[in-house]
């Protein structure tokens, strides 16, 4: 069974219904019992009202009923939006508050209950799945994806990658980050098996191995640093993992010392590199990082565009423009941030990156870092500003700016708050921003300092506190 998202209709490839499409962190389901728990996900929504255009929340933690939740949402024609139970209460209220969700699903207990009186629609129509990224402002962003572009993702899964027949996928990220969106629709589109990694499971590393050799895992897909954490257990090898045949990398810069490591353990897989903000449907990019790749670039290429699609470089000041099916419908009420960053160009939406990058005549893409002080961390997205303001809200301080210190090749390794005082007592920093912040946003230390340096034109100047700090 696959999903045409265009048509809003299921499909039956040529596939064994007692083969496994999900195995979740709790329970496992054939394609036979999927399909019978999506039929039975749909008329239950539509027995508490669901309609088409109206979002629905789908909370928990790699529980198998989220696949389940998530084709019932596309066959619905409701936006869904994953929310991860690490999510901190109060974020998580004000993402409730922005989406307007009428229904939400409780992935662990099965629960589908109402929310409000009455549906809600978006005023943008045909949205596939809103995910919220860290907002500048200390407010979670909506980026609104539409359905024609998951649907681009999926032939683009299937036409581009390589990937084994009806693959199996080795899941790593949150449920509510965009790299869970690649395997997801890559399971629906292909026939395929996903294999979804639960928080305790990845921090047990002979765990995660058994894990990937009992279920034949196929294809690995993570950031760089999730797959540099496994590097320290020898068992992280071909011959613990023999089925693992492609890792493909989104979310952060790649260092070379990643892909000679793989080349060491897993002589025989393939690599692929790959680039895309949350705002282009996950990646936008991918290449093969092969033997002469890593020879001939000390910094390794993130690909060249999919098709029906292209990049730009803005002369005025280096960013990448993106261009295509693949770009979202606009933040979720946010005209303000639409008009400037959405772009239109021969009937199509345009996305400015915020990315600095270099495009060869070839159309093969290199990034060089970031316009603004939004980073990519352990490859979570977060703009500094939002830390700021979790920063400011803390008795104790007066004014807050964080700081993000860089390996010498440029790959962001920790956060670092500087603050001056107000004169209260600060307390317990760090549980009072875990309340607001998730985890990898808080950060790894808070450095008091006694007048806040400023730029030329009025602005906190990070660069004199990132020298602070690393001096």
């Amino acid at each position: 069974m696959r999903f045409e998202c265009e048509s809003g209709r299921f499909l039956e490839p040529d596939i064994d219904p007692d083969r496994l499409a999900v195995v979740g962190a709790d329970r496992s389901l054939s394609w036979r019992a999927f399909r019978d728990e999506v039929t039975r996900f749909v008329a239950e929504a539509r027995a508490l009202g669901a309609v088409a255009d109206c979002p629905i929340i789908l909370l928990g933690h790699k529980q198998a009923s989220f696949l389940v939740a998530m084709a019932g949402c596309l066959a619905l024609g409701a936006p869904y939006v994953p929310v991860d139970v690490s999510v901190p209460p109060q974020r998580r209220r004000r993402i409730y508050d922005l989406a307007q969700p009428y229904l939400e699903y409780d992935c662990a207990s099965g629960c589908l209950r109402r929310l409000g009186s009455a549906p809600v629609t978006l005023d943008e129509k045909g949205v596939a799945y809103i995910i919220f990224t860290s907002g500048s402002t200390g407010d979670p962003k909506g980026v609104q994806i539409g359905r024609e572009c998951v649907s681009e993702l999926s032939r683009w899964i299937g036409e581009s990658f390589g990937l084994p027949a009806k693959p199996v996928f080795f899941n790593l990220a949150p449920i509510n980050f965009d790299l869970t969106v690649f395997e997801s629709f890559g399971m629906l589109a292909l026939g395929a098996t996903i294999v979804l990694n639960d928080a305790e499971t990845q921090r047990n590393g002979s765990a995660l191995v058994r894990r990937a050799r009992e279920t034949k895992a196929q294809v690995w897909v993570s950031t760089p640093s999730s797959a540099f954490q496994r590097f320290v257990d020898p068992d992280f090898c071909a011959e613990a993992m023999p089925d693992m045949a492609v890792f493909l990398f989104c979310g952060e810069v790649l260092p070379p010392a990643v892909p000679r490591f793989l080349r060491r353990r897993f002589p025989k897989a393939r690599i692929i590199n790959s680039y895309g903000p949350t705002e282009v449907t996950v990646i936008n990019t991918q290449v093969e990082i092969t033997d002469d790749v890593l020879a001939d670039h000390a910094v390794l290429p993130v690909g060249r565009s999919k098709p029906r699609a292209w990049l730009e470089i803005d002369p005025a000041n280096g960013e990448i423009l993106a261009f295509g099916e693949n770009v979202m419908r606009g933040y979720l009420n946010r005209p303000d941030l639409n008009a400037g960053k959405m772009l239109l160009r021969d009937g199509r939406r345009g996305f400015r990156t915020g990315d600095l990058g270099r495009l060869e005549p070839d159309g093969m893409l290199f990034c060089m870092g970031r316009l603004d002080d939004q980073i990519k961390l352990n490859g979570y997205r977060i703009e500094l500003g939002e830390v700021d303001a979790a920063l400011s809200r803390l008795t104790g301080i007066a004014q807050a700016a964080t700081v993000v210190l860089r390996k010498p090749d440029g790959t962001a390794v920790r956060l670092v708050g500087c603050y001056v005082a107000s004169g209260e007592a600060l307390g317990d920093w760090r549980a009072g921003l875990s309340e607001i912040l998730p985890t990898y946003m808080v950060p790894s230390e808070l450095v008091e300092i006694s007048l806040m340096p400023i730029t030329s034109n009025g602005k906190v100047d990070r660069t004199a506190l990132r020298e602070r700090c690393q001096g």
